[in-house]
């Protein structure tokens, strides 16, 4: 059985959730992001950067600032550790991931071997700059419903390999995390669907959530629906069968008949909006009443934050 669905991973402090979530994958993600650079066996002979080891004195060394080109939210600076770790810098932490920034913020100071701190810099920014834009477009698609009852969630729509670093860098910029993946919760979409004939998904759905509580201690168990007259079979059903039913594509005011007719037959079970959500469309499907509103976009198509490392000093000079 698995022993970590139970984890309300929406509830931890965002340096527990970074220890628990995303620490050994960010560790072996940055050994991997490193060798691109620097060149790794099977590619060719790891020789490091040789525009900094043929310009610069190995005693040479620098003092650099990680600044705000933009207004955002820093996601990534646990990630920016690990890299100096590797790198023999030193970084300290001027603002915390999840830190809300504006244009000129100096976020870290990195100081070491000057070598060091040109050759991995890039490393530190791609990492800083990808995360920081997931967390700022989750922030603003948060503010967007704020006042409402309605929580932003994330998706399974992130990059492979880098699902944990996603799902810790919305929750940096305010999401509630929806599933880790398929391993933890139970979401029956339409494609589980799609064999069963309209008059028996009721019973069907009934039979897969006993099955699936039955191999796991699943977190949630979800189930899909277009219509309402599909919500309204699923509405029929006891207390307990589901935590949450997704409305797939509807209209907001589908979405508001939907939560009214929830509220009547079954007050206790989470409404989840999906599909199609956009910034200049989710204040109106927050309004309908839903709980929650899964947002693909903050993962998938979220902007990079502009960050820049730039050279306060250094001391050792040139080759």
């Amino acid at each position: 059985m698995n022993t970590q669905a139970r984890i309300d991973w929406s509830a931890l402090a965002l340096p527990e959730l970074f220890e628990r979530l995303a620490r050994a994958d960010a560790e072996e993600l940055v050994v991997r992001a490193l060798a691109e650079d620097l060149g790794f066996a099977g590619v060719m002979t790891q020789l490091g950067d040789i525009t900094s080891l043929s310009t610069l004195s190995p005693d040479a060394r620098g003092r650099a600032q990680i600044a705000s080109r933009g207004d955002g939210v820093i996601a990534g600076l646990r990630v920016a550790e690990i890299v100096a770790r590797h790198a023999g810098l030193s970084l300290a932490v001027h603002v915390d991931d999840g830190a809300r920034v504006v244009r000129g913020t100096r976020v870290a100071t990195l100081e070491g071997p000057l070598i060091a701190l040109l050759s991995h810099e890039r490393t530190m920014l791609n990492f800083l700059t990808f995360l920081s834009g997931n967390a700022t477009l989750t922030a603003q698609f948060v503010d967007a419903v704020r006042g409402t009852r309605a929580a932003i969630c994330d998706t399974r729509k992130t990059v492979p390999g880098l699902r944990t670093l996603q799902k810790y860098a919305t929750r940096c910029g305010g999401a509630t995390l929806h599933r880790i993946g398929l391993f933890d919760a139970v979401l029956l979409k339409d494609n589980h669907l799609g064999a069963f004939a309209d008059g028996a998904i009721g019973g069907r759905v009934r039979d897969a959530a006993m099955r699936a509580r039955s191999l796991a201690d699943v977190a949630f168990v979800e189930c899909e629906v277009d219509s309402l007259a599909q919500l309204d079979q699923l509405l029929e059903l006891d207390g307990g069968v589901l935590d949450m039913i997704l409305l797939d594509n509807m209209e907001p005011g589908t979405l508001a008949e939907a939560v009214k007719r929830r509220d009547a037959r079954a007050p206790g079970l989470l409404l989840e909006a999906s599909g199609g959500v956009r910034l200049d469309t989710v204040r109106r499907i927050a309004a309908s009443g839903v709980d929650r509103i899964s947002v693909g976009a903050i993962t998938h198509s979220s902007p990079a934050l502009d960050l820049g490392i730039d050279l306060d000093s250094t001391s050792g000079g040139e080759r």
